[in-house]
């Protein structure tokens, strides 16, 4: 089980609250966080496959 930080947890609830998939600059903006911590989240996410990822817009994986 992957440790997730503050920034994580608020990237992962703004993904499961929203009906559409987000970009970067998207899920920064409803967090409140600058964007490179929210990329470097949303790597994190990706490389444990939490997170979808198409055409730069993010989603929370279906696993």
């Amino acid at each position: 089980m992957v440790k997730l930080n503050k920034v994580d947890e608020l990237v992962i609830a703004a993904l499961k609250n929203s009906d559409k998939p987000l970009t970067l600059a998207e899920i920064a903006e409803k967090i409140g966080e600058s964007e490179k911590k929210v990329f470097k989240a949303l790597r994190k996410l990706f490389e444990n496959e939490m997170v979808d990822c198409q055409n730069r817009q993010y989603k929370l994986s279906n696993c």
